[in-house]
């Protein structure tokens, strides 16, 4: 979930000009001109439209949170999403959060130090800061949140080419976690068939399947900017478990602006079956990222 700072300063730029120096809000915004024709399907996911995102407040990722009334809503979480609190303090960087049963997680990190944060609001709108100290050879990269369906743990991400995703108990839905003083430990890790890379968001679509958006230009396995799917040998239960990688193909990018793109989070609603994919277009057009839907 890593940002240029040259793409940092066009998207705060324009955003400031377009919104009177007060942040934007977490909206859709008025949808531009499509240029290049976009694939029929990624995969197994058919392409079925696209909506638009302001990349200040919502240019990281996003989750559909189900109310305990039963409707829903997108949260999105972008580079002003970061209370100056939490920036002050060194967590200066949010990722693609998840959300299970009215619960949503937002993942933290800090430029440097040995802990990762998971921010968890609750249901009822309550803020708690729940963290995790890295073991040896753990990355302190927090790039996203996937929360298990069955509640139970939370999947996280770390950049560059990897093997493995590491996995920790959810708290409030895993009755392993007492309370938010504790540290929340390494449960597990999915060990991967192939290496991923730059993997800025995951989503699970089963309790053994997570599909993850990738912002890679070359990936290991060759393709540009991927949708990725991995199969698990069995649903998290705590401990290793193996996971098998395929990329599904590489994921929509148009704009009338011309440049690189940026990949950002993905989000899978289980009521609807839709899936989304957040990505950011070039140069002068980046305040307006695209989320793109697909179902299978």
């Amino acid at each position: 979930m890593r940002m240029s700072l040259s793409r940092w300063l066009v998207v705060m730029a324009a955003t400031l000009l377009l919104t009177g120096l007060r942040p934007a809000p977490s909206v859709a915004v008025p949808q531009i001109a499509r240029a290049l024709p976009r694939p029929a399907a990624v995969g197994p996911w058919a392409v079925l439209d696209y909506s638009n995102s302001n990349a200040l407040t919502g240019g990281q990722g996003l989750a559909t949170v189900t109310r305990p009334d039963g409707t829903t809503y997108t949260w999105f979480d972008g580079i002003a999403s970061v209370p100056l609190r939490l920036r002050l303090a060194g967590w200066s960087h949010v990722g693609d959060p998840d959300s299970r049963d009215g619960y949503v997680v937002e993942p933290y990190q800090k430029s440097s130090g040995d802990s990762k944060m998971f921010r968890v609001w609750t249901p009822g709108g309550q803020a708690v800061e729940f963290y995790h100290r890295d073991v040896p050879g753990e990355a302190t990269d927090n790039n996203f949140a996937a929360i298990a369906p069955d509640g139970d743990w939370i999947v996280s991400g770390q950049w560059g080419d990897i093997t493995s995703l590491p996995f920790y108990p959810m708290p409030y839905l895993n009755h392993a976690v007492s309370g938010p003083g504790q540290n929340l430990p390494l449960a597990g890790a999915i060990r991967l068939d192939h290496a991923i890379s730059a993997v800025q968001g995951c989503a699970f679509t089963t309790v053994v399947q997570l599909v993850c958006s990738s912002d890679s230009d070359s990936s290991p396995l060759g393709n540009t900017k991927p949708l990725i799917q991995i199969d698990l040998a069995r649903s998290l239960t705590g401990g290793d478990v193996t996971g098998r990688v395929t990329e599904l193909g590489t994921l929509p990018l148009e704009s009338v602006c011309s440049g690189s793109f940026e990949v950002e989070g993905i989000d899978y609603a289980d009521r609807s079956g839709d899936l989304r994919v957040e990505v950011i277009p070039p140069g002068p057009c980046a305040p307006v990222g695209t989320v793109w839907r697909f179902r299978r």
